[in-house]
């Protein structure tokens, strides 16, 4: 009986969503495909890269001239323009959770592909993150309709945020110039770190900046607002970041562990970043446990 009203519940949940929900829905489908893929084929080239010039673990650069490398950060960047677009039409705290399905991918593809051992703490680590995920989208609350980028600027200056953005900052730059010279190749946890606080910022600013060309395609150009420019600069400088050091743990540690963890860190502060930002309430989060 209780199952019942589970399932009936989720049914309810899912064809209540908005078609707008749906289209990013889909399009976080497509992205992990992609990205899933992507990070085998980066995995190769720059192992690749590695055995012929300075690997990027320890700082070296040589992947840049890797064609391999290069066929998997375009795949990477097909999979980040669906992910992009898919936060135009559906909220945050829906669309980051479904990056569980690139965890899947990539780590069979890790073991089919670059003998990368998936133990049974592995898979069972995949499989929660699925159903952790399955649960979040199913029961994410609505979010608040924005009508321009400077709606969103006002919510990205108010004094929580803030606070979140200078934490996250301070936290990342002690990272990057105190612990990831010294002990980056030893512990995952410092590059992933850096990543996936940087992530979180980058993901509220693709928000902001998926929703302005939203608006502009929609006949209302955003943009003319400075905002809109500030957003796109946030975008780039976190990604390029972002990059660099998934580049490094790719090198100096298996897919099949750098996925998953990433992954995890990536999403929980994404989501604490959206209910700080987005003011999701106490009743909304309730939805998550009932």
């Amino acid at each position: 009986m209780r199952g019942a009203q589970l399932v009936g519940r989720w049914v309810e949940s899912y064809t209540g969503m908005s078609a707008d929900n749906i289209k990013g829905l889909l399009l976080a489908l497509s992205s992990s495909l992609f990205i899933g893929a992507s990070f085998i084929v980066k995995k190769k080239g720059l192992k690749k890269a590695g055995a012929a010039g300075v690997r990027a673990g320890v700082g070296g650069y040589s992947y840049l001239l890797e064609p391999l490398w290069w066929a998997g950060m375009i795949t990477m960047i097909f999979g980040e323009i669906a992910n992009f677009a898919a936060y135009a039409f559906a909220p945050a705290i829906l669309v980051t959770p479904l990056g569980a399905l690139s965890i899947i991918i990539s780590a069979v593809l890790a073991h089919i592909m670059l003998r990368e051992k998936l133990h049974i703490f592995g898979i069972l680590g995949c499989i929660l993150c699925v159903v952790g995920s399955t649960t979040i989208v199913l029961h994410a609350p609505p979010e608040r309709q924005i009508e321009s980028v400077a709606e969103v600027w006002d919510l990205a200056t108010e004094p929580a945020f803030l606070l979140y953005a200078g934490i996250v900052l301070a936290a990342a730059f002690v990272l990057i110039f105190r612990f990831a010279p010294q002990y980056g190749q030893t512990y995952i946890m410092v590059y992933i770190g850096i990543c996936s606080l940087v992530g979180s910022l980058s993901v509220m600013s693709v928000k902001a900046l998926g929703i302005a060309l939203k608006l502009t395609f929609s006949g209302m150009n955003q943009l003319v607002y400075p905002q809109t420019w500030v957003f796109s600069f946030v975008v780039v400088s976190c990604i390029v970041t972002q990059m660099n050091y998934l580049n490094k743990a790719l090198d100096t540690f298996n897919t099949a562990v750098v996925s998953p963890i990433y992954y995890t860190m990536f999403t929980s502060l994404t989501i604490l970043a959206s209910v700080i930002m987005f003011k999701v309430t106490d009743s909304d989060l309730n939805i998550f446990f009932t």
